[in-house]
């Protein structure tokens, strides 16, 4: 059984604050790591909040539990340098859960 999880990515210790986000270090192998678990469904919707380049960002993940979550993002490029996962929250979805499931 999987569950929805709501992800908190924040600048890390090696985020470059003169830089966009897709000018970090390592934007590809990070851009092509997400790609990989959206294409695979475990990141259902993802990216930046706020405006311009965002100040953070956030992911809807299927996962099993945190643990699990956690496990698949750490093998993520960017993971504990460029970008920290600040929070993870469970998160039941009620309204729309249909259309996550479409195919």
């Amino acid at each position: 059984m999987a569950d929805y999880f709501l992800v908190k990515h924040v600048p890390g210790p090696t985020w470059d604050r003169s830089r966009r986000r897709r000018e970090q270090a390592g934007w590809d192998e990070h851009a092509a790591f997400m790609d990989a678990l959206t294409a695979e469904g475990v990141i259902v919707l993802g990216g930046p909040v706020g405006t311009g380049d965002g100040d953070y960002a956030l992911l809807v993940i299927v996962a099993r539990d945190e643990t699990d979550l956690r496990r698949r993002l750490a093998a993520d490029p960017w993971a504990d340098s460029v970008v920290t996962i600040e929070s993870v929250e469970p998160w039941a979805v009620w309204l729309g859960a249909e259309r996550l499931t479409e195919g």
